[in-house]
């Protein structure tokens, strides 16, 4: 019996199938597994057109076996075998995929599917494996063979004695080193958790002996150990029933079982599609935060499977970041992966069922805000800071798709409205959606730019995330209404005033031009405010960046020192006008003590750090004195 040479390139090729293409180690059982189903897939469709053959799906299944002793696994199914010739073309010549052969030449029909498409699968058994023993028997063949190599030095066949139809793949398992444990593939729960981890779908059943432990008898407290072969996989995915056989329970169940989160899931959605490219998704919205969520550390993505074969834990193509919440799957017969199975080959399929996934969970978003506005609330609680980052992200090219879904505190309801709420209640003479910025929503109802806005009954949105007005700064406009923040230069109201302010202003002149001076460097201009009513002094802006922009920029790592361009306005018609006024007549130098007091007064309001600490504290001992 002569060693035969591998018919492609032999070990520069097989170290890069054991070495390179392969990821993880561990992905070898998945291979061998979805090999031995593939072996009685064609078992099945041979019965199909050979009518001497019953195929009785109990009688088909695969094993698993592990001798440690031995150093020994073993991969056994009860599919249709190999010929010699067959080992020596699929076998021998690496890259060459008799599955691939069987679905050129055979017509797949009823929902079933050949998983082995490259014929390097079997390799991968040489990542933990020393030698590899194949005992086959072809189904209508008397004699069955051996199939044996160590690696790239070559290969023996022979006829060998086996009485059954089917394979047997024996992995003799390789000694640790200094970097590698492959004891683990010899231990029974890593086996079992590899086995559900990737082919806990595969539609035959997966048997294991598995140690458990009794009471033994006329003991109580006394174990026992003893053997016993169970199925390890699920075999049918939930996915593939019919939407009328699962109750939110089954869906409960299934969302924990695959631990995709410790809590329960607010909603699920089921997806099925026969089209260019079919595809089954189950997704689910989870409850609470993660976490790690918004930390560098958290993964988004759908598990990924082909034909119930877990390819990727992690997809992330399959969902936008905005949407990056949300936990499932999705199984597809129709993706193009590579030779190892582990990445796509091609994203033309992936991207079409991750534009449909999209749609998909923002329609279903949409109708949990319609329908069950308390448990959207709930999940907004949760999550509404991912859309929020999602409009602002990538210059607001998704806000179109996220402005509908978003909810902001509302001064008038005193409870989380939309944007189209907001504006359906706005009066015909309101010309902006009016927004106001704070770390509270009880701070922001006592700043003293909401005034104005207020007493003319407008409705203000607060703002008390970070993201918020960057966000909306993003959006710029809902429904041809503009935003305004309550801190802008003109809000766009009580234009009979503008006259009055004039008037004050043009009389105050040399009064407002040394405060100006006074803040020099601090505030870009001093005014007469027409927004404020009861409080002496406020802050706002002119341009595209705010004072919490400002806040928020200034405490990131990066920081570029951006600030806005800040205007004190003074209200006119409070008594602290009047000393301003009176000491610019007999004191000039109380006008710069209370100008620096009104500055600070105005810096403490915004929640903004005052700049000397001790010098805001001797003014006020002098005005005290």
């Amino acid at each position: 019996m002569a060693k035969q040479a591998f018919k492609a390139e032999s070990k520069r090729l097989l170290d890069m199938m054991i070495n390179s293409i392969y990821s993880n180690r561990e992905i070898f059982l998945r291979e061998l597994i979805s090999n031995a189903s593939d072996a009685i897939d064609k078992m099945y469709y041979k019965a199909l057109t050979d009518d001497s053959l019953a195929f009785n799906r109990e009688d088909y299944y695969i094993r698993v076996d592990v001798d440690k002793e031995s150093r020994t696994l073993k991969v056994t199914d009860t599919g249709i075998g190999m010929t010699e010739e067959e080992l020596e073309n699929n076998l021998g010549v690496i890259a060459k995929s008799g599955s691939l052969a069987f679905k050129s030449e055979n017509e797949i029909k009823d929902g079933h599917d050949i998983i082995g498409q490259f014929g390097v699968g079997f390799y991968s058994a040489f990542m933990v494996a020393d030698k590899v023993t194949v005992l086959t028997k072809a189904f209508g063949n008397d004699q069955a063979f051996k199939w044996e190599s160590t690696g790239a030095d070559g290969y023996t066949i022979e006829p060998y004695e086996k009485e059954n139809v089917g394979t047997e793949i024996i992995l003799k398992i390789k000694e640790n080193t200094e970097d590698e444990n492959y004891d683990e593939y010899l231990e029974e729960y890593r086996l079992r958790s590899i086995i559900k981890k990737y082919s806990d779908f595969i539609r035959y059943p997966i048997k294991m002996e598995v140690t458990e432990s009794r009471l033994k008898e006329d003991s109580e407290n006394e174990f026992e150990e003893y053997k016993e072969e169970q199925t390890i996989n699920s075999m049918v995915p939930i996915w593939r029933k019919n939407k009328s056989e699962l109750t939110d329970e089954d869906y409960v169940n299934f969302y924990q079982e695959k631990h995709y989160g410790f809590d329960k899931p607010l909603k699920h959605i089921h997806i099925k599609v026969d089209g260019t490219v079919r595809y089954n998704a189950i997704l689910f919205i989870p409850e609470n935060i993660p976490f790690d969520y918004y930390s560098k550390e958290f993964e988004k993505g759908l598990e990924l499977y082909s034909s119930g074969v877990l390819i990727m834990e992690k997809c992330a193509d399959l969902l936008p970041d905005y949407f990056s919440f949300v936990k499932g799957m999705v199984d597809s017969e129709d993706l193009s992966l590579n030779i190892s199975r582990e990445i796509l080959q091609q994203d033309r399929q992936l991207k079409f069922i991750a534009k449909n996934i999209q749609s998909k969970i923002k329609r279903e978003l949409e109708n949990f805000l319609k329908n069950d506005r308390e448990k959207y609330e709930l999940f907004y609680k949760s999550f509404g800071r991912q859309l929020k980052f999602g409009v602002y992200n990538n210059f607001g090219q998704d806000k179109d798709v996220l402005k509908d879904l978003l909810l902001f505190y509302s001064s008038k309801e005193e409870k989380l409205v939309t944007l189209d709420e907001y504006v359906s209640r706005m009066p015909e003479d309101q010309k902006y959606i009016y927004y106001a910025t704070g770390e509270t929503n009880e701070r922001i109802a006592r700043m003293p730019q909401t005034e104005l806005v207020a007493d003319k009954g407008y409705e203000i949105l607060y703002f008390t995330e970070d993201v918020d007005e960057f966000a909306i700064k993003m959006l710029m406009s809902y429904k041809d209404k503009e935003f305004k923040s309550v801190a802008s230069g003109d809000l766009g109201i009580d234009e009979e005033s503008k006259e009055k302010i004039e008037a004050e202003e043009k009389e105050n002149k040399d009064l407002l031009d040394y405060m100006k001076e006074t803040l020099s460097g601090k505030v870009k201009d001093v005014k007469i405010s027409t927004r404020l009513k009861n409080y002496p002094v406020c802050l706002t802006t002119e341009g595209e960046v705010s004072i919490e922009m400002e806040k928020i920029l200034s405490a990131m790592p990066n920081n570029q020192e951006v600030k806005a361009d800040k205007i004190l306005e003074i209200n006119a018609d409070h008594d602290v006008f009047t000393s301003l006024k009176a000491a610019y007549e007999q004191d000039i130098d109380k006008v710069g003590l209370y100008t620096n007091l009104l500055y600070n007064q105005a810096l403490l309001i915004e929640g903004l750090p005052i700049e000397d600490p001790i010098e805001f504290t001797n003014d006020i001992c002098k005005v005290m004195v």
